[in-house]
């Protein structure tokens, strides 16, 4: 039996039944093959553990969907093996479960930002949580699926949004370089396209403007091949660069890595800094600023799961963490 601490789940009621999870599931929720004994254990169980299903997981029966889905915005599905995919993708998975839906991923094509309204009336998806969103994809969302839809990045009147303050982490980061004697600072942005690179990009030309200094700007995409290329054309455009910052800690580290094949002493010659505070961070030394995107994940799951009216938009702090690189 189950204590009176807390109620029952579906994993109590299979257990009870002797029956896995997944016959319970479909017993409960009515979809799906069972035996007749199945059927009859598991009603038993439910029966004598009081269980009643999750509030999220009934909403989602309604609909007939069983889970949530990350709907990742991206130029090609290559998008989808990004390790920042990877933590939202699994901070996800972890409210789902206790909550005892799954979680699928979806790559969302710039070309065809329509695909969002296809998938938020799949019959099999209840909820989504939308990464990198674009202004075409969320004035494509149905009215139909609107309470079941939150963005990391940018929303809309009917997506809330859950997203970092890049625009003042990169403001700290680059203000560092500055305040540490730093005076010819390049940034290698994100990806053009998303609105969060827009963001930090202002950030970095207010604080260079307020330096007095020139903006130096390479365009990046968040990886660490491009991170170098931009390092070596930063170099070749303005040698007497003294510092670079790019947004995104790939980025950042792929640049420290073609500096010091070139012989640039840093931070000697040329500090380098990232936005993202991703562990490999930790490992190279690198300054950079944090950015909690489990915590974002989380809450824009729970968000969508539990249906709950939220804030049109909540920013979670980046804060500075100063190494040897900078």
């Amino acid at each position: 039996m189950v204590g009176k601490q807390r109620d029952a789940t579906l994993d109590d009621v299979a257990r009870l039944a002797g029956v896995s999870v997944a016959t319970a599931s479909r017993v409960l929720s009515g979809r799906g093959p069972a035996s007749k004994a199945a059927r009859h254990r598991v009603a038993s169980a439910a029966a004598e553990l009081h269980y009643v299903p999750h509030a999220a997981a009934r909403a989602l029966a309604t609909r007939s969907g069983t889970r949530i889905a990350v709907v990742v915005g991206g130029q090609t599905a290559h998008v989808l093996n990004d390790p920042y995919v990877g933590r939202v993708v699994t901070a996800t998975a972890e409210v789902a479960a206790a909550h005892e839906v799954g979680v699928s991923l979806h790559w969302l094509p710039l070309h065809d930002p329509a695909e969002l309204g296809r998938l938020a009336e799949h019959r099999g998806i209840g909820g989504i949580v939308l990464l990198n969103p674009t202004r075409p994809a969320l004035d494509v969302v149905p009215k139909s699926a609107r309470g079941r839809i939150a963005a990391i990045g940018i929303g809309s009147r009917d997506v809330p949004s859950f997203d970092v303050d890049n625009a003042a982490g990169t403001a700290s980061v680059v203000g560092h370089l500055f305040a540490g004697g730093r005076r010819r600072v390049a940034m290698i942005t994100g990806a053009p396209w998303l609105p969060c690179t827009e963001r930090a990009v202002a950030a970095y030309r207010r604080v260079v403007d307020e330096a007095g200094a020139p903006p130096r700007l390479v365009p990046g995409d968040f990886t660490a091949a491009r991170g170098e290329v931009a390092a070596a054309e930063i170099m070749t455009r303005w040698p007497d660069t003294d510092a670079v910052f790019a947004l995104g800690d790939l980025s950042a580290l792929g640049a420290l890595s073609a500096l010091r094949r070139a012989g640039v002493d840093v931070p000697g010659d040329v500090a380098v800094a990232g936005f993202d505070d991703i562990a490999f961070a930790a490992l190279s030394r690198l300054t950079t600023a944090t950015h909690p995107v489990e915590d974002i994940a989380a809450g824009a799951a729970t968000a969508v799961l539990d249906r709950r009216t939220t804030a049109p938009l909540t920013r979670y702090p980046s804060t500075l963490v100063l190494r040897e690189s900078a």
